[in-house]
C-alpha cells in the first residue's frame, strides 16, 4: 500500500491532509474546503493537495513504489480535485 508522507507540515496542516484523504470525491473536498473559516486555510487546503499529488508523483520517481499502485492513487486524487 502507498503511503504518502509530506515532512515539514504543521499540526493544522496534517489534520487538514488527513481530512482531505478522508474525502470520498471531490465534492466533498470542495465542501470541506468550502466550510474552513478564513481564506488562508483554504488556499493551505489547496497546497496541501498540491502538495499530495507531488508526494505521489515522487515516489513513483523515485522508484519508491510500483508504478501501478502509484497510479492508482493519482487516480483517486484526480477524482477529488
Amino acid at each position: 500500500m502507498l503511503e504518502i508522507t509530506i515532512d515539514g507540515l504543521s499540526p493544522r496542516q496534517v489534520i487538514i491532509a488527513d481530512l482531505i484523504w478522508a474525502c470520498k470525491s471531490k465534492e466533498d473536498i470542495d465542501g470541506f474546503i468550502r466550510f474552513l473559516p478564513t481564506q488562508e486555510m483554504k488556499d493551505e487546503a489547496r497546497v496541501i493537495i498540491d502538495l499530495m499529488l507531488m508526494a505521489t508523483i515522487e515516489q513513483c520517481y523515485d522508484g519508491v513504489t510500483p508504478m501501478d499502485e502509484a497510479s492508482e492513487v493519482l487516480k483517486r486524487i484526480a477524482k477529488k480535485t
